[in-house]
C-alpha cells in the first residue's frame, strides 16, 4: 500500500527514490518528506505535492504514529496537520475573510521569518510591549520561526497560506498566552489552539499530550490550565486575523483585552526544549 504513498514523489533523485522506497514503516516517513526544494512543484505554489485521498490518508497514519512515539518531531506533526485539516482551514480561511484585518493578512500574505523580523528594533521596545516579550520568549525558550516547516500538501493555495500562518503565528500564540514550550506549556497551547482552530492534529495533541506529563503537572493541568486554555480559545478572536507584524508596540496586555484572552493563571518557567 505504501507504493501509493511514493507516486507524488517521482521528482525526487534517485538517492532521494531510494530513501523513499525504505519507508515501508511510519517511522521512516519523514526520509521522503524533509528533501524537497522550490524547485519542484506542479504549479499550486513552491513545494506543493499534489495527493490523491487515498495516498492523504496513509500519509496521515504514517505520520500519526512516527509524532506519537516521538512529538517534538515537527515534520511528521506538520504532515498530520496538512493531511487532516482541509475542513478546518476552510472554516479558519473564511474567519479571516470575514474579519476587515484577517482579510488583509489574507491579501498580503506576511511570513514570520528572521529575514522578516527586526530583532534589534524588537529587543529595544518597552518591557511589557507585545514585540519585546515575543523577543524574550525566543531568547528564554531557544526557538527561531525559522524552523517552521514549509506547506506541501494542502491542495488550495489560500489554504497552504492559511496553515503557514497557523505554524508561524504559534510561538506568537505561547506570548500571548504566557506559556513556555515545556511539555506542559505545549499542551496548554493545543488545549486552546484544539477549541479555536478545529485542527484535529491540535485535537490529537490537546488529548495524548496529558499522558506524557507528571502526576503534578497533570493535576495542574485538568484543575487550573486546561479550562483556562478551552474557555479562552473557544471565546477569543480567531488568532490568524491579526496583522502581528503592525502589533509589536502594543502592550501585550491591550493585546490580550483585545482579542479576549485572559492571562494565565500560573505561570510556568521557561525550559530549553523547543516548541512543536
Amino acid at each position: 500500500m505504501w507504493l501509493h504513498v511514493a507516486k507524488p514523489f517521482h521528482r525526487f533523485s534517485q538517492r532521494q527514490c531510494v530513501l523513499l522506497s525504505k519507508a515501508v514503516c511510519p517511522h521512516r516517513l519523514h526520509l521522503s518528506t524533509t528533501q524537497f526544494t522550490d524547485a519542484f512543484y506542479d504549479g499550486l505554489y513552491p513545494g506543493h505535492i499534489h495527493t490523491t485521498p487515498i495516498q492523504k490518508a496513509l500519509l496521515a497514519l504514517g505520520s500519526g504514529v512516527a509524532a506519537l512515539q516521538n512529538p517534538y518531531r515537527h515534520d511528521m506533526v506538520a504532515v498530520l496537520g496538512e493531511t487532516t485539516g482541509h475542513l478546518a482551514l476552510i472554516k479558519l480561511r473564511d474567519r479571516m475573510r470575514n474579519d476587515p484585518e484577517g482579510y488583509s493578512v489574507l491579501t498580503e500574505r506576511p511570513r514570520i521569518r528572521l529575514s522578516t523580523l527586526d530583532l534589534s528594533k524588537m529587543a529595544s521596545l518597552p518591557d511589557g510591549s507585545f514585540g519585546r516579550e515575543y523577543f524574550r520568549f525566543l531568547e528564554d525558550n531557544h526557538v527561531t520561526p525559522d524552523s517552521r516547516a514549509e506547506v506541501k500538501f494542502v491542495d488550495n493555495e489560500e489554504l497552504a497560506y492559511v496553515m503557514q500562518r497557523y505554524r508561524e503565528v504559534h510561538d506568537l500564540l505561547h506570548t500571548l498566552l504566557g506559556m513556555p514550550t515545556n511539555m506542559l506549556g505545549e499542551v496548554a497551547v493545543k488545549w486552546f489552539e484544539a477549541a479555536q482552530t478545529g485542527l484535529p492534529m491540535c485535537a490529537l495533541g490537546a488529548v495524548l499530550g496529558p499522558f506524557r506529563l507528571n502526576a503534578s503537572r497533570l493535576q495542574l493541568l485538568f484543575t487550573s490550565l486546561g479550562p483556562w486554555a478551552l474557555q479562552n480559545g473557544q471565546r477569543s478572536r480567531c488568532i490568524l486575523s491579526i496583522f502581528y507584524e503592525r502589533r509589536w508596540e502594543q502592550s501585550l496586555e491591550d493585546l490580550r483585552q483585545e482579542l479576549n484572552i485572559e492571562p494565565p493563571p500560573v505561570i510556568l518557567s521557561a525550559t530549553k526544549k523547543k516548541s512543536n
